[in-house]
């Protein structure tokens, strides 16, 4: 996997690069955080490991501008001298930092970070599949899975994603459906609720 190093200490950047390629990843190298930005909007990682304290551009900053780019998830791991304390992970989560590790890093440590952020990238990657073009049907509005099998909505987002629903009615089925059967059975139906769930 391609990771993209932001560390302006030449020692810890040469430390973490040689650890990174122990763990056959290839590592691409920034010297500060300004040529950290330069090099992912010419060409974006999807893990990002990044010193906190750099002078111009920190590594919060960097993090914020590359939330702000959008496109696919981008796994971002801080690095920081810094004792883990509260007030560090709330700065750190706030700016859309997803881990943190203690300098110097060690090499266990860093592949068991790198295999969550592989597991998170992967889930992130299979979301993003759902919301591409899905073919279905224009009467039943069934969905055609890779098998070539038509499903329900909720069956297939279901088998996709592990999510369950809950049902309701929305303000225009209640009017176009729910209200006429109301008023043949001689009910006057009441305005359409805030909240209509329906247990499956």
């Amino acid at each position: 996997m391609r990771i993209q190093i932001v560390e302006d200490d030449p020692i810890a950047a040469t430390l973490l690069s040689a650890s990174l390629k122990v763990l056959g990843h290839e590592p691409t190298l920034a010297m500060s955080g300004l040529e950290g930005w330069t090099q992912f909007q010419q060409a974006p990682t999807r893990v990002v490991i990044s010193d906190w304290m750099m002078p111009g551009l920190d590594g919060l900053e960097l993090c914020r501008r590359i939330r702000g780019t959008g496109g696919e998830y981008t796994y971002f791991i801080l690095l920081s001298n810094l004792s883990a304390s509260g007030e560090n992970l709330d700065q750190a989560m706030s700016a859309g930092v997803d881990d943190f590790l203690a300098k110097p890093a060690k090499v266990a440590e860093l592949k068991a970070r790198l295999h969550v952020a592989e597991r998170i990238l992967n889930y992130a990657t299979q979301v993003r599949q759902l919301e591409e073009i899905i073919p279905i049907c224009g009467y039943c509005r069934k969905l055609r899975d890779d098998q070539n099998y038509w499903s329900q909505v909720e069956e297939y987002i279901g088998r996709q994603t592990g999510a369950s629903f809950s049902h309701g009615v929305c303000p225009d089925c209640y009017d176009r459906v729910i209200v006429p059967q109301m008023r043949d059975l001689g009910v006057e139906p009441p305005p359409y609720p805030q909240v209509r769930r329906v247990n499956p």
